[in-house]
């Protein structure tokens, strides 16, 4: 089998003029990257979502520059044949823009990213221009932003209405024009999604946006119900329950501690009869008794 080659911008854009569908999916650590390439996706995405699936957080608002860096990290040290993203965490991206370019460059000469991704649209249009003229890939994402989760009024689908439509579409267009190579599309309506993806050139990558985007983005821990506390999500579809199976498999070694079945005789190292005897001045035999 011939090694994996990660993608670029260029093929990704490609793969939308083709119709070649674009897969992501969100990891936070070396194993579950290691998974993710082994398995072939196309993109990594280390989303500020670990705040909520890996450090208990009720939001991503808690996420900082130095989590996403550190958690980025490990991803590029599993996955060195695919193309990982990382999130900019909340209000590193609203200030300055030397600020902004500092944050940036943590993550890619830190984390060791390969673009950055932003929520947002034309008011942040500025920012991403100068990220993208740093040389800086940056993924755009409209639509459900959860970093403004509590200005917008929670998690509610967006493109139910006209003017959320046009706002959704100009917040595109805007994205575009300044040199993102895809967007991001979450809770938006189909038929939204749809009409925006055909206005732009670049890729979209839906979550919970329909069918008729050009590719799709899950977290880790709902495509594999990684989670002592699952909540079903319409837009989800799980594939495997290793949340289950793990807390099953710890169960089964508690107990088997607990009644003395582990560790059983193929699991001991045994010393040879004549150290027993230099510790215990006795034969194997009876100092096992």
């Amino acid at each position: 089998m011939a090694e994996k080659r990660a993608l670029n911008i260029v093929k990704m854009k490609k793969m939308k003029q083709e119709g070649n569908p674009i897969t992501m999916i969100t990891a936070y650590d070396y194993p579950s990257a290691k998974l993710a390439e082994e398995a072939d996706i196309d993109i990594i995405l280390v989303g500020d979502s670990l705040g909520n699936v890996v450090l208990g957080y009720d939001s991503t608002i808690p996420v900082t520059t130095d989590d996403i860096v550190y958690h980025t990290r490990s991803v590029a040290r599993a996955a060195g044949n695919t193309f990982i993203v990382a999130d900019l965490p909340f209000m590193t991206y609203h200030g300055s823009i030397d600020e902004t370019l500092r944050t940036v460059r943590r993550i890619m000469q830190e984390g060791h990213a390969h673009a950055v991704k932003m929520e947002g649209g034309a008011e942040i249009a500025l920012q991403v221009q100068s990220i993208v003229q740093a040389g800086v890939p940056v993924l755009g994402h409209i639509g459900l932003t959860p970093q403004s989760v509590n200005q917008i009024g929670g998690y509610r689908v967006q493109g139910k209405d006209e003017q959320d439509a046009r706002r959704l579409m100009e917040d595109a267009k805007a994205l575009e024009r300044a040199g993102v190579f895809g967007i991001v599309l979450e809770l938006v309506t189909e038929e939204v999604a749809e009409a925006i993806s055909k206005a732009v050139s670049v890729p979209t990558i839906g979550i919970g946006a329909g069918r008729r985007v050009d590719g799709q983005v899950l977290v880790f821990h709902d495509v594999l119900k990684y989670d002592s506390d699952y909540r079903e999500k319409r837009f989800v579809k799980t594939y495997a329950d290793i949340g289950a199976e793990i807390r099953q498999g710890i169960a089964a070694y508690v107990n088997e501690v607990k009644t003395r079945q582990f560790p059983a005789q193929e699991h001991v190292f045994n010393a040879e009869d004549t150290v027993i005897a230099g510790l215990y001045g006795k034969v194997k035999e009876e100092a096992v008794k």
